[in-house]
């Protein structure tokens, strides 16, 4: 059994740790509320547009010249855009989110390329030797402005014809407890997918045409959409933060409880042997 002095010191040191992971907690506590309304927020918007997408979509005529974004190309090459954690101490939301892309990169054809968002996900395209086009570090509540630069790669390498295919692997914020890995194509636009959705039947009318709307709102859907997904990754990751902290708080308090007991039982068994050691001098001393 350790001695007393080294359960002491051990007992302080969790001590620390748990002041340390609460603080975390709170922390992330603090910043995951406002992540959430954001990510929450931008999702009737998204929904709004997807809709209106797939309407536009239902009313193009079969000679209509097809966009870019439209044209379905045979998959020779793709790309994945890899949002993760942007740091550690996010429990099984890095790792979970790294299976993911793992698995779905051995299901294609053709080894793919990666755009990474956030720290975690570059370390392991790094790691694993996989190819990295581009690499972003999200910052703290992140604005439209902030995703363009990842817009703009991901289309010019579609437009270019350097890729066929344009995945996004993100966390869905399903809530505090549960973050989803979650694939979605974003590029070719499959406009059936998008109708398939939409719950409202209703006959819009579109000034100066259908055409010319669908055009312009294309590359809004995917700026929207990439948006989007990096709000819910800011609210996954401070959301598995929270949750981790509050379990490594509780751990330690676990553990302090623990060696608190130990610790009484040490102390007992040295002051009875104490004890015995003084009766048996008295009785020594008696004969």
């Amino acid at each position: 059994m350790a001695s007393i002095r080294q359960i002491r010191r051990r007992v302080r040191s969790v001590t620390s740790i748990a002041k340390v992971t609460k603080a975390m907690e709170l922390v992330a506590g603090s910043k995951m509320r406002r992540s959430q309304t954001r990510a929450l927020a931008a999702r009737p918007y998204a929904e709004k547009m997807m809709e209106i997408l797939g309407d536009l979509a239902k009313q193009r005529g079969e000679d209509d010249d097809t966009h870019a974004f439209l044209t379905v190309r045979p998959n020779n090459n793709s790309m994945i855009l890899f949002l993760g954690p942007n740091r550690g101490l996010a429990g099984g939301l890095p790792s979970n989110m790294n299976r993911k892309a793992a698995a779905f990169a051995l299901e294609q054809e053709a080894p793919p390329s990666f755009v990474t968002v956030g720290r975690k996900s570059r370390d392991f395209i790094t790691r694993t030797g996989q190819k990295l086009v581009a690499e972003f570090t999200m910052a703290e509540y992140p604005n439209l402005a902030d995703t363009l630069p990842m817009t703009k790669i991901v289309i010019d390498e579609y437009e270019s014809g350097r890729v066929d295919r344009v995945f996004l692997l993100y966390p869905k914020f399903v809530n505090t407890a549960v973050q989803l890995p979650t694939v979605r194509q974003i590029l070719p636009i499959v406009p059936q997918d998008i109708a398939d959705k939409t719950v409202e039947d209703i006959d819009y009318i579109y000034e100066p045409s259908a055409e010319g709307v669908l055009s312009e709102l294309l590359p809004r859907y995917i700026e929207m959409t990439i948006y989007q997904a990096v709000l819910e990754t800011e609210a996954s990751e401070l959301s598995a933060r929270m949750v981790a902290m509050r379990n490594a708080t509780d751990a330690a308090r676990e553990m302090i409880d623990t060696l608190t007991l130990v610790y009484n039982k040490a102390r007992q068994e040295q002051v009875t042997k104490e004890l015995l050691d003084i009766v048996g001098g008295v009785e020594a001393m008696k004969a």
